[in-house]
């Protein structure tokens, strides 16, 4: 207590006014149930469904986790190799500008809370000036961290006066020794001074302890006995395997036998009411100031109510913790889409995930499909390999006929060539004076892969992720820019481009098919080919590192509608 006293007056004095204290965590935490159980209007619930944050099975999103930073400043031996991980270089992360933009984007689509986390998240420079800007966004209505605590005494203050509503602290024994065992490192003193101030400060801190056979098993009660005058939730995790730990499935301590054991001391330990999209069993002992958590990740998967998004420091989406689909927001900003087409990637990302993870059993292990850290602080482990979000697209052209002969006969036929003049040079036709009227196309494409390919397809285990989506959206993306693409095309305003990308098991074989749609004065048949073709060659340039016999075929337009010359293909018998 008096390494607190000292820390806390130290960082009360630096402020010139007083700094109110929180509200009591029960009243805040009742206010927030409030919030979020509120009775909704049907126009409410209609936006949800059509809301880009909304999957296939109805769960809307309203939680994105943000990790600021690939580093930490502990070693912990269940999370990362004692020699760290390979980072990535600085430019290949996101900037301020690039986080606080996307986390408006988020919160435009209807994102309510943002965890900021790491790697460790306190060691950026500018954490306290980020917490201020996303306080200050319209409609967000929660901002909380998780952190190891080691600079909280310095840093909670600032990130009270700046709006931080929450923090959650990664804490695995209560015993100083074994603290800097499993982290590699200094600080267990620190941490608790941390927990204290943040107690003092008005706030209920959640303390995050990984259970793990033969290491901290024997400290279950003396967690409970934390919470018996301290408001402090802790909240035990199950162990999760990964191949920087080596997968030691044997050191998994379930819930229920955690349960048991707590029991066996406290009989009268019961379970509490639990909110909607909780991912914590909540349980007490009655009369003690604090409560238990159990995060049952493991063994009673909570999928069926997530509502959350992890977007990594390297720009990338994540659905879901387990999986390996990720998708470059990065990317899509540095090569300058629009904002629709953003929030277009993100929909795809969200409508593409599982109803439930593909966690291995623990008795059967096997690694995730990447090779990552599941744990809480999502480290990232090696893998360069990042999704392409918009496909390199080739510009068609003319051959024209070297000989002055050709070129002279070739003059006499122009006049049946729209895109060139009377003396063989290109032009772009003046469509100022067609009318105006709705114009509709229609094209496929098909990409032969294999057997191997479909499998890896189907199953979405290529190293850059989700091939289908990503597809998709490069040929959306692709149908908007044909202008920039094709030189004599039209730049024209589509009112509708759709993409369809299908996998054909038995055909081993992706079908695509685009239709784009607009009123003006000139068809989009163009438009319609550039977006299977880019998304052709999207589907080839995720798949490369597997095979290169991949065949692009079949570009074709089926139909057109709405201009002087209607076409339709008809498929031979």
């Amino acid at each position: 207590m008096r390494l607190l006293v000292k820390y806390a007056n130290r960082l009360l004095c630096q402020t010139a006014a007083p700094v109110p204290l929180r509200q009591k965590a029960s009243a805040a935490a009742t206010g927030s149930l409030k919030l979020a159980t509120s009775a909704q209007t049907e126009p409410e619930r209609a936006n949800k469904q059509d809301s880009p944050l909304t999957d296939t099975f109805g769960r809307h999103h309203t939680y994105l986790r943000i990790s600021l930073t690939e580093r930490c400043n502990l070693r912990c031996d269940y999370c990362m190799p004692a020699d760290g991980v390979p980072l990535q270089p600085k430019d290949k992360l996101l900037t301020t500008e690039e986080i606080l933009r996307l986390a408006r984007i988020f919160v435009e689509q209807g994102v309510r809370k943002i965890r900021l986390t790491g790697g460790e998240p306190t060691i950026r420079r500018d954490i306290v000036d980020l917490v201020a800007e996303m306080k200050a966004l319209p409609q967000l209505e929660h901002v909380g961290i998780t952190t190891n605590g080691l600079v909280l005494t310095r840093l909670l203050l600032p990130l009270q006066r700046a709006g931080l509503d929450s923090l959650n602290i990664s804490l695995d024994t209560l015993q100083k020794d074994r603290f800097e065992k499993i982290t590699r490192r200094k600080g267990w003193e620190r941490v608790i001074a941390g927990i204290d101030l943040a107690v003092q400060l008005g706030y209920r801190p959640k303390v995050n302890c990984v259970l793990m056979r033969n290491f901290n098993e024997d400290e279950v009660c003396d967690f409970v006995e934390f919470t018996r005058d301290r408001p402090v939730d802790v909240r035990f995790i199950e162990y999760m395997p990964f191949s920087g730990n080596k997968w030691h499935t044997d050191r998994l301590i379930s819930f229920k036998e955690t349960v048991e054991l707590i029991r066996q001391r406290w009989p009268e330990f019961e379970a509490l009411p639990n909110g909607p999209n909780d991912t914590s069993k909540a349980f007490a002992v009655p009369g003690f100031k604090g409560q238990v958590g159990f995060i049952t990740s493991m063994t009673e998967h909570f999928c069926g109510s997530c509502n959350r998004l992890r977007l990594t420091a390297d720009g990338n989406i994540k659905v879901c913790l387990f999986g390996n689909k990720e998708f470059s927001l990065r990317d899509a900003m540095r090569s300058n889409v629009s904002e629709e087409d953003l929030v277009d990637l993100i929909g795809a990302a969200v409508r593409r995930k599982k109803r439930q993870h593909a966690a291995f059993s623990p008795r059967h292990a096997e690694p995730l499909a990447d090779g990552k850290s599941p744990n809480d602080t999502d480290r990232r482990l090696a893998d360069t390999s990042r999704p392409s979000t918009i496909a390199s697209a080739a510009l068609f052209h003319h051959h024209l006929h070297s000989h002055r002969s050709q070129l002279l006969q070739a003059a006499r036929h122009c006049s049946s060539l729209s895109h060139v003049n009377a003396q063989g040079k290109a032009q772009m036709v003046d469509v100022g004076e067609k009318p105006t009227s709705m114009r509709l196309a229609r094209a496929e494409a098909t990409v032969l892969v294999g057997e191997r390919l479909t499998q890896l397809i189907a199953a979405n285990e290529l190293a850059k992720g989700d091939v289908l989506s990503v597809a998709q959206l490069a040929g959306i993306i692709g149908a908007k820019r044909t202008s920039e693409l094709i030189p004599l095309c039209h730049n024209i305003s589509l009112s509708s481009v759709k993409v369809q990308a299908q996998l054909l098991a038995n055909e081993q074989c992706v079908r695509l098919e685009a239709s784009v749609r607009c009123t003006g004065q000139t068809g989009v048949e163009m438009e319609a080919l550039t977006a299977v073709s880019i998304a052709a060659l999207t589907v080839y340039d995720m798949c490369k590192a597997v095979s290169h016999d991949i065949c692009i075929t079949n570009i074709r337009l089926l139909s057109k509608s709405g201009g002087k010359r209607d076409y339709q293909r008809r498929e031979q018998s």
